[in-house]
């Protein structure tokens, strides 16, 4: 019985560092839908350039997972999507949204990615947790608002496109979103 309880240690901790190491380190960060008040602040407040830099600051924080395995995961979907290899992008990030499926951004990727495959229903499904986990996500709902105009719903579409405005209010292809939508709507109530 004791060279079981001896041989089985390593492998216990074998996996508890495994483990460790998958998951992501949400100590060092806040948690996915909380940003610092003042950093959104700041966004809603800056002038153009530097809401343009915070913008990819708040980007590159939400693509960090903590995790090293998860992070691989983001590098071989983004590599694969650079490829085209569409089946082979879903399918890492397929595993990293089972994985994490707390990274608000893992969903936010595969959503892209479905659209880009012209898979609009599953996009949505994956904009909407992507938005429940991280509702400042100013990306995810310019996703969604575009996903609402290829599906006909323009009112639906400017909607999305204010709530992304309202995060981060010099986001350009938000604001030549709503201008094109209006500029459709021809002077109708959108």
């Amino acid at each position: 019985m004791s060279v079981k309880i001896h041989f089985l240690k390593p492998i216990v901790a074998a996996t508890l560092i495994t483990v460790t190491f998958s998951l992501p380190i949400w100590a060092e960060n806040e948690a996915e839908g909380t940003l610092p008040a003042d950093m959104l602040g700041a966004l809603r407040q800056a002038e153009p350039a530097e809401a343009k830099r915070l913008a990819d600051e708040l980007a590159v924080r939400w693509e960090a997972s903590g995790s090293p395995a998860m992070d691989l995961l983001v590098k071989r979907a983004k590599d694969a999507v650079a490829r085209g290899d569409m089946d082979q992008a879903l399918e890492h990030l397929t595993a990293l949204t089972d994985h994490a499926p707390d990274f608000a951004e893992g969903w936010h990727m595969r959503a892209n990615a479905f659209f880009q495959n012209q898979q609009l229903g599953l996009a949505l499904h994956d904009l909407e947790r992507t938005l429940s986990l991280n509702p400042n996500q100013f990306q995810a709902l310019f996703g969604l608002g575009t996903i609402m105009e290829h599906l006909g719903k323009p009112d639906l579409a400017a909607d999305a496109y204010r709530l992304a405005l309202a995060i981060y209010p010099h986001y350009e292809d938000a604001k030549n979103a709503i201008a094109r939508i209006e500029a459709q709507a021809g002077g109708r109530d959108l």
